[in-house]
């Protein structure tokens, strides 16, 4: 960015907080994903039962999906989090969207009295002769 300002203490930590969330989502997704997978591949037989280990195995894919979903849905609330930030600090282009609307305003305000301007002479001149008419004729 060309134009970079130095942000208040508090933006550069909430930003820095943003950062933080949005690695530690990444990584839960990550590794709750490889231990899905880790979990999915069929082992030798062990102590336990084959009908336990099943049982063991479908928990725990649960739980770490329910992770996954968990950190899916944090990451959409940064996405609306960010959003947020960036409409409530981007002064710059909501100053430049005032003025652009008040540049707006001003040119249909001039246009406006400018019609009315023409419209008022135009009414000053129909009166006029309608006064004319009116005192010349044998109806006064």
């Amino acid at each position: 960015m060309a134009n970079q300002r130095a942000l208040p203490q508090s933006k550069e930590s909430l930003l820095q907080n943003y950062n933080k969330r949005l690695k530690d989502d990444i990584r839960s997704i990550l590794d709750n994903l490889t231990e899905i997978i880790k979990t999915a591949k069929v082992e030798d037989e062990t102590q336990v039962s084959r009908a336990t280990q099943a049982e063991q195995d479908h928990y725990e894919m649960h739980v770490r999906a329910a992770n996954i979903v968990r950190a899916g849905e944090s990451l959409m609330k940064l996405v609306s989090d960010l959003k947020q930030f960036l409409i409530l600090n981007d002064f710059p282009s909501v100053n430049e969207a005032i003025s652009l609307q008040n540049q707006q305003l001003r040119s249909l305000q001039e246009e406006c009295d400018k019609k009315l301007t023409s419209l008022r002479d135009e009414i000053a001149i129909d009166l006029y002769e309608l006064e004319e008419e009116y005192y010349s004729s044998r109806y006064k």
